[in-house]
């Protein structure tokens, strides 16, 4: 299991104060320079006092910036479809094109915000990766209010180099489960409101739940945008009558939450136990783990 609580050092920077520091050469320095910290006088062929470390970098040839960009195929390799090797094959035989023409030149290059298909599918540069949290109650999922407040990205920013989003969206107050990914393609699909995505969730309410308000659920409740069917509503086994499982395929918003309120009541506690076929097992509230490559490929047959 991975733990999202991981710190990673950083370096302090030296200080650049004209104070000496350090070891002192004996009573007759006044000032110690550190190496690379020595005043450089200025001249006409260096006009802007460039020292040793300050000059600007050039960016390396094959780079991924706006003048050079990055070869076509270590751009398909990065997204972990095949080796640039194979790549090349691919990009002879016309499987690749980019920004909707075929293109079969060796060395190609390309910018991040062009459009890239391989096979018709678009191809994300970086390799997918996939990453489960569950999530704690009170961290904010499409961003704060206040910046004081915490949101899920704090718990799995060391979960990835790439940038990770969340795949749908969880209440402030609700725990459980939550998907981030760099696959677009896979995120969109998933928040699809037409494919419907399996989801189970346990729930409390602030009193027992009717049984005739149970069928009704069952039935379908009429809310303001249409009607809310449930795959299945039924009480927790050896629970009070106000916990609640709740199986439901819908992506709307709030729809969990609105279905009871229609009915008079308010969840106390919302837990997603189930997302597709993920769940909660050996997986610590606050931590996260790196999705199997079955679980992938699972979600992606959905």
């Amino acid at each position: 299991m991975s733990r999202n609580d991981r710190s990673s050092g950083s370096r302090g920077d030296r200080s650049s104060n004209k104070t000496s520091s350090g070891r002192q050469g004996g009573a007759g320095r006044t000032k110690s320079h550190y190496r690379g910290n020595a005043p450089v006088s200025r001249d006409e062929k260096d006009p802007k006092n460039m020292s040793r470390g300050n000059a600007p970098v050039k960016k390396k040839q094959g780079g991924a910036g706006k003048s050079d960009g990055m070869r076509l195929n270590k751009y398909i390799a990065n997204s972990g479809i095949c080796s640039r090797r194979d790549a090349d094959i691919y990009i002879a035989a016309g499987n690749v094109t980019v920004n909707g023409k075929v293109v079969t030149e060796m060395g190609h290059k390309v910018q991040i915000s062009d459009e890239v298909k391989f096979d018709g599918r678009r191809v994300n540069p970086e390799k997918p990766e996939y990453i489960l949290l569950n999530k704690p109650k009170g961290f904010y999922v499409t961003g704060s209010l206040e910046k004081k407040n915490r949101t899920v990205m704090d718990l799995v920013a060391n979960a990835s180099k790439s940038k990770l989003t969340p795949v749908g969206k969880l209440d402030t107050q609700a725990t459980g489960l939550l998907l981030f990914t760099n696959d677009g393609t896979l995120a969109k699909n998933l928040a699809n409101p037409k494919n419907g995505i399996r989801q189970i969730y346990h729930l409390e309410l602030d009193k027992d739940l009717a049984y005739d308000d149970l069928q009704k659920i069952k039935e379908g409740v009429n809310l303001e945008d249409g009607t809310a069917k449930v795959t299945e509503v039924s009480y927790v086994e050896n629970k009070p009558k106000r916990e609640v499982g709740l199986e439901i395929k819908s992506t709307k918003a709030h729809i969990v939450q609105r279905i009871f309120k229609s009915l008079g009541y308010e969840i106390v506690k919302l837990d997603r136990v189930v997302y597709g076929g993920l769940t909660k097992k050996d997986l610590t509230r606050g931590h996260w783990r790196v999705l199997s490559q079955q679980e992938v490929i699972n979600l992606s047959n959905l």
